[in-house]
């Protein structure tokens, strides 16, 4: 029976999607699967990109571990693809990879201004509150009023953590050195801007009910933003998600903090709508000073307009969450515009002809940029899997093929890669660390550590 070799770049939820769906998929030929992954843990943005008090979403977590510790698809942790592993060296030892590195850059703002000190992206943001390993351990949380551009649940979640006083998060995974940084933290109001009304968010109705729970956070909604024209009103009426949202924020319309009236609470959370971000304005120092943005109104066609209308608010720290960009990777075709691996339904295409190439495939946000829920993804999943398995004759032809033979390469190379083992000694070590505190899990955060106790070193 043929035999297919298939390395898999990346070790989030699409990745493993893809691997266990293969694996699962009635086919002629036997099966051989490697996950390639750049950090020397698991689980993509289920682990760097998912905010620690959202136990609920974080359980998908418990269906990847599942498909992992079957045992049939191996892990090589911690290897940089372009600089461990690359293309070239796929093509000797496998018949055809999977690209699924996801999208982690924050996508861009073409404001003035928007390259003000104290004006980041949300994913960065994420990321350190995160633990990821390779931002910097510190943030600078200095500014008592702190805006965020972006109405999806990267926004709600990144303003979230921005409101909520640390000691809330201490049931969860957040690490001892975001804690300490989030507990020094001089905020008083968060800005949330986005430039559709209430009946357009791309937020969930779960992540806007988490806001309301906050303790001590007063909800800021502004009677301005609701007078909906027919194509809101419908949208109320016929979508579900969207009839949640709009009784949620209905509810903070009565609340005495309503409009910025004075609440009880100690810290506030304001949500701006039909607000398009005009310029950053800078202080003498070059740090934000306040964004301008232009009141918007419904253009009758699911869009919106400019009113003309510019309104100002001051503001010590600005971020923008308006979407994940992918990044390019080593000897690999990549859509600058979009952010993308250019594929047809997962088959990666040429830069310069648009052909096929065989034995490269993409799947997850590389492949159709960073839409959808981690729902979405297994049915990305089957789409590019499907066309693989199809492809039988396309495959490449590796001079080795043979599974010893990645060991020896990344050992040659001195490479410090991590397997399942390893993973599984991390996951026990991070759960005795927070046994110890009363709590679920504290992450291991520097790279040299995680590696060294995946190691058993």
């Amino acid at each position: 029976m043929t035999k297919l070799r298939l390395a898999i770049v990346g070790a989030g939820p699409a990745g493993i999607y893809a691997a266990d769906i293969l694996l699962k998929t009635e086919r002629s030929f036997d099966v051989s699967i490697d996950l390639f992954e750049h950090l020397p843990a698991p689980y993509g943005l289920v682990r760097y990109g998912v905010a620690p008090d959202h136990p609920r979403i974080k359980g998908v977590v418990n269906a990847l571990r599942d498909v992992l510790d079957r045992g049939d698809i191996r892990i090589f942790g911690n290897v940089r693809f372009g600089e461990d592993i690359t293309l070239d060296d796929l093509k000797k030892h496998y018949h055809a990879v999977i690209f699924s590195t996801g999208a982690v850059r924050d996508a861009e703002l073409d404001i003035p201004g928007i390259d003000a000190g104290e004006s980041y992206g949300a994913a960065d943001f994420v990321s350190w509150y995160d633990g990821h390993p390779d931002v910097p351990r510190t943030w600078p949380l200095t500014a008592a009023h702190v805006g965020m551009i972006g109405n999806g649940n990267v926004a709600l979640d990144a303003a979230r953590v921005l409101a909520k006083h640390a000691d809330d998060l201490l049931p969860t995974e957040i690490p001892d050195n975001v804690y300490e940084i989030l507990k020094a933290s001089p905020v008083t109001d968060v800005h949330v801007f986005g430039r559709r009304g209430p009946a357009q968010v791309k937020f969930t109705p779960l992540e806007l009910r988490e806001l309301g729970e906050l303790n001590d956070v007063d909800m800021v909604v502004y009677d301005e933003d609701f007078d909906y024209d027919e194509a809101s009103k419908d949208a109320i009426a016929t979508n579900k998600q969207v009839k949640v949202i709009d009784r949620v924020l209905q509810k903070w319309r009565e609340l005495p903090s309503a409009n910025g009236a004075g609440g009880e609470a100690s810290r506030r959370l304001h949500l701006h709508f039909w607000a398009k971000p005009v310029e950053v304005k800078k202080d003498a120092d070059g740090n934000v000073a306040s964004l301008v943005y232009e009141r918007t109104k419904a253009d009758g066609a699911g869009g919106v307009v400019g009113t003309g209308e510019m309104r100002e608010i001051p503001l010590g720290q600005l971020y923008r969450a308006i979407g994940y960009f992918g990044s390019p990777l080593p000897g690999v075709p990549f859509d600058e515009r979009h952010g993308v691996i250019p594929n047809h339904e997962g088959q990666v295409l040429a830069e310069d002809s648009n052909d096929i190439l065989p034995g490269v495939y993409a799947t997850g946000w590389i492949k159709r940029g960073p839409v959808g829920l981690i729902g979405h993804t297994k049915s990305d999943a089957m789409e590019t899997v499907t066309h693989l398995v199809n492809d039988q004759g396309s495959w490449w032809r590796p001079e080795d093929p043979s599974e010893e033979a990645i060991d020896q390469l990344l050992t040659e190379r001195g490479v410090a890669w991590t397997d399942l083992e390893g993973w599984h000694r991390l996951d026990s070590h991070e759960m005795s660390l927070g046994e110890a505190e009363g709590r679920e899990r504290i992450k291991v955060v520097p790279r040299d550590e995680m590696i060294a106790v995946s190691r058993g070193e």
